[in-house]
């Protein structure tokens, strides 16, 4: 059964610009709905972490207001019980893109701690793209893209894509409190940025790369993805 292989943040914080840090980890929405998509389309998961570290989920992503009510939230949490492969990821430096049908990044504000420096996400990122692969990165885990970025460029400068905006951020209240924020670094890497209506679903595809601008995104962005792997 063809695999697709998740990467996850390892990290439980996130540094902001007065030094203290703030509790994260993967926002569970992004990991469960993508999660539910693809298993039920028939794919085995893959989770890989920087080090191989077990994910933390960010419990701010588990309650009802994030959630859109308790029912949901009830949801989401039984989705991660049995998204079990959580408890058992792979290093991300031991990945082979060779055994993945495609590959894909759930969000959370950890990816700005560590993937957005981790130079084996950089190159796997860089890899992915270049195989024509489906590679789908959703909500804050594009800050996974700066990996890339060598001598000033980027293989995904010039793409179409979409992140985490700048007006999202700012109604979380986290916006001035950061030491940079997703949007304005993506569009500093070159890329085309494609900014939705806030907590709207926005999904842009520009040729094997499949963004998704926030939690709302997640379900919809796999999906399409599903259909890209249904057409080759």
């Amino acid at each position: 059964m063809a695999k697709i292989l998740f990467v996850l943040t390892g990290a439980d914080h996130w540094t902001l610009a007065d030094g203290s840090k703030h509790p994260t980890g993967f926002w569970a929405e992004e990991a469960v709905a993508p999660y539910r998509a693809f298993t039920a389309a028939g794919y085995d998961i893959t989770v890989a972490t920087p080090g191989g570290v077990r994910p933390t989920v960010d419990q701010g992503s588990l309650g009802a207001g994030a959630n859109g009510g308790q029912e949901q939230a009830d949801a989401v949490a039984n989705g991660l019980e049995t998204f079990t492969e959580l408890n058992d990821p792979i290093n991300l430096d031991d990945v082979d893109l060779a055994d993945y049908a495609a590959v894909f990044y759930p969000g959370g504000h950890g990816p700005m701690e560590d993937l957005a420096v981790d130079a084996g996400s950089g190159r796997l990122l860089a890899a992915t793209l270049d195989s024509g692969k489906p590679l789908g990165v959703v909500c804050h885990a594009p800050a996974a893209l700066l990996a890339t970025e060598q001598g000033g460029s980027s293989p995904f400068t010039g793409y179409r894509l979409t992140a985490f905006t700048n007006a999202e951020e700012q109604q979380v209240g986290l916006a001035d409190k950061a030491k940079w924020l997703v949007q304005d670094r993506l569009v500093q890497l070159g890329a085309d940025f494609q900014e939705g209506a806030p907590w709207e679903p926005n999904v842009i595809a520009d040729r094997n790369l499949f963004t998704g601008q926030n939690p709302a995104s997640s379900a919809p962005l796999a999906n399409q993805i599903i259909k890209s792997l249904a057409s080759r």
